[in-house]
């Protein structure tokens, strides 16, 4: 077994892989997935494609390569984490330099990078949002989020939207909308209702529903843009009046920007974008520049009196640690020196109207372009066709995905730092990939 270890550290440690080291990983990860990890990755396309097995090995910029030596543009960001782009060498700096000190606090004193990065995110964030908490991921933002609704409002329920996705832990997935995710571990909280999404008389009567019987609501989980549930954009007018329904009713407006936030659709916040500030807003994924995991949820000072007495109500060991936080300083840093947020209205004004042309060109495979600066999704006529592009795009050298369990609508999220040539090259290779569909004509029937 030390021998084994030893030669795994060897793999690590290699910048580049020998054919015969490629076809040793690349044999060894599907038997691990297979036997260890779960069977069920195996038949997933973006973990064998037609007849190889595709297994990653390195990134840089807008790009990763896999154990073969094929380089590819990434066009799924990894759901929004790589907003920097891969392996940022200012955030890979920055996780180096606070590793060569310290790389998991102590959990007992002080730790400056949690201090320091919580008043930055005050700064940047819209509103009097001023308190964070800091945890590792987007589902356990949620949590937290909830917690805090409860906590304050001292009320139970909550509303959240049909399609939405937060989560898949227990108390993020009540809110989840997706049944497949739902219904093996039902019941869930039960005091979750969903309604449409982007649908302001539906809010208002479950609302009001909810007062008239008593059971006020503690908090309305949105988000801005429906990421897994196909990249649907809520309206002006819906998040306006989302934001005057929750102060009527006294709920807490709670949005969900794991996926829109840190630049994703032209603004470093997508309620910028609405002119919206919430009561607790949930972060996560490019938070952490793509080099280290973290997320928060953070509120106002009002909200936030109910975790002042005891501050241990609400926990977590790895949650703002040392590596992470000096990651998501880098990160926005990033963010605002080269100016990601901008880039990205720009980026995303220039591809959409390309994308909306290829749309009606092929208007038998394709039903509608949508989204907002780079985080935008591509509908096609059915599951299939979206499953078959998408496999001719990864063929050609792109990696799109659909949602977590199908492939309609795509999502296209590739780093705010991908170029433009980057993109032109995304283009003809979705184009090419919709006339080799339609040729070999790998179609339902």
């Amino acid at each position: 077994m030390i021998a084994e270890t030893q030669h795994l550290l060897g793999i690590i440690e290699k910048k580049h892989l020998s054919e015969d080291d490629s076809a040793w990983l690349i044999s060894e990860t599907v038997r691990g997935f297979r036997e260890h990890v779960n069977p069920g990755f195996l038949s997933y396309r973006k973990s064998v494609s037609n007849d190889f097995a595709a297994v990653e090995w390195c990134d840089g910029g807008a790009t990763f390569t896999d154990a073969t030596g094929v380089t590819r543009i990434d066009c799924l960001g990894g759901f929004g984490i790589y907003n920097v782009g891969h392996r940022h060498p200012r955030v890979m700096k920055a996780v180096r330099d606070q590793l060569e000190k310290q790389a998991i606090h102590s959990q007992d004193l002080l730790d400056p990078l949690r201090a320091l990065l919580a008043s930055l995110l005050a700064d940047i964030t819209p509103g009097d949002l001023q308190f964070t908490f800091f945890t590792n991921s987007g589902t356990e933002s949620v949590e937290g989020a909830m917690k805090l609704a409860r906590l304050h409002t001292g009320r139970k329920s909550f509303i959240a939207a049909v399609r939405g996705f937060h989560g898949k832990s227990l108390g993020s997935l009540s809110a989840t909308a997706k049944a497949a995710f739902r219904h093996p571990f039902m019941p869930l909280i039960q005091q979750v209702i969903h309604v449409p999404f982007d649908d302001i008389d539906a809010l208002a009567k479950a609302l009001d529903c909810a007062a008239a019987v008593g059971d006020d609501v503690a908090g309305v989980i949105l988000e801005p843009i429906q990421g897994e549930g196909g990249v649907y954009v809520a309206s002006p007018a819906y998040m306006t009046a989302a934001r005057q329904l929750c102060t009527k009713y006294g709920a807490l407006l709670i949005l969900d920007e794991v996926q829109t936030g840190m630049g994703r659709t032209g603004k470093m916040f997508c309620c910028e974008q609405y002119g919206v500030v919430p009561d607790i807003l949930c972060l996560a994924k490019a938070l952490g520049g793509g080099v280290m995991p973290i997320g928060a949820f953070m509120s106002t000072a009002k909200i936030w009196e109910g975790m002042t007495p005891n501050p241990f109500i609400h926990t977590t060991t790895f949650g703002g640690n040392p590596l992470s936080c000096a990651a998501a300083i880098a990160t926005i840093n990033v963010l605002l020196e080269e100016k990601l947020p901008e880039r990205a209205a720009e980026l995303g004004a220039w591809f959409m109207p390309q994308l909306q042309n290829i749309v009606g060109k092929n208007a038998d495979l394709c039903l509608e372009a949508r989204g907002m600066g780079l985080l935008i999704g591509l509908e096609f006529q059915t599951n299939e066709i979206g499953w078959e592009v998408v496999k001719a795009a990864f063929d050609r050298g792109v990696l799109f995905t659909g949602t977590l369990i199908n492939s309609k609508t795509i999502r296209i999220e590739p780093p705010l730092t991908i170029s433009k040539e980057e993109l032109s090259e995304v283009l003809r290779v979705l184009q090419v990939s919709l006339d080799y569909v339609r040729a070999e004509k790998l179609l339902p029937t």
